[in-house]
């Protein structure tokens, strides 16, 4: 099956390279791959923006909710099921594998080593992560190059290892200005934190707002070293 899968990135990754439109890509991939084709949203600007262009389109959306999110991301996901008139299935922590982890270590240690919060973010991330990808072909993302050095050299169209899985970021190379601009066009529901001075938003005690002069990921785990800012859902080498 992974080897098959393989063959059908490395066929449409050649026709990507030619498509002028990324709406004509999402079509051609909801068609190749019938019921298999996921999008994950943390109600970003990024993803309210690819929500609008598959909105029309069989394509199931997830989200990964932590227990740690901001009241105002939950306010975002309810307007976001009323404007596009979808329901975003919701994937969760296991129950006992959180219990152990917050008992033994207490409910904030990931400030205590990166050890700690990278196990905090296997178990309230990438655990359900695995989950909410079984059984689809095609994984869309709202990944874009501006918002780590990290992202700046990835395809837009490439193959995750890890997950088995063909990975399709679609304004991976659209700049801030045009995702914004493109929200406010179509007057899309859009977490308010955005204005507060948030620009990647995550769990609530990991996240603050970026101050003028920082990089994007300036506030996430800001208390780290900025190499190591990744929570793992997204890893490149």
């Amino acid at each position: 099956m992974e080897d098959s899968l393989k063959i059908e990135f490395e066929k449409l990754k050649k026709v990507l390279v030619g498509e002028s439109s990324t709406s004509d890509f999402l079509q051609r991939l909801t068609e190749r791959f019938p019921n298999e084709v996921v999008f994950s949203t943390s109600f970003s600007y990024e993803d309210q923006v690819i929500t609008h262009l598959i909105k029309d389109l069989n394509i199931e959306i997830f989200t990964l909710d932590t227990g740690r999110l901001f009241g105002q991301t939950y306010d975002t996901w309810t307007s976001t099921n009323a404007f596009f008139q979808k329901k975003v299935k919701a994937y969760y922590p296991d129950a006992n594998e959180l219990k152990e982890f917050v008992t033994e270590n207490g409910p904030n240690s990931f400030y205590q080593s990166i050890e700690k919060r990278k196990t905090c973010c296997n178990i309230r991330k990438l655990h359900p992560l695995r989950k909410a990808l079984q059984g689809y072909k095609v994984w869309i993302t709202g990944l874009r190059s501006e918002h780590s050095a990290n992202r700046q050299n990835i395809p837009q169209f490439e193959w995750d290892p890890d997950n088995k899985i063909i990975k399709y970021h679609p304004i991976l190379h659209w700049t801030s200005e045009q995702v914004i601009a493109y929200v406010k066009a179509h007057y899309l529901p859009y977490n308010p934190l955005h204005n507060l001075g948030f620009v990647s938003i995550g769990c609530e005690p990991c996240t603050r707002a970026v101050k003028e002069g920082e990089d994007f990921r300036a506030g996430r785990w800001w208390w780290e070293d900025a190499s190591k800012k990744e929570c793992g859902l997204h890893i490149h080498q």
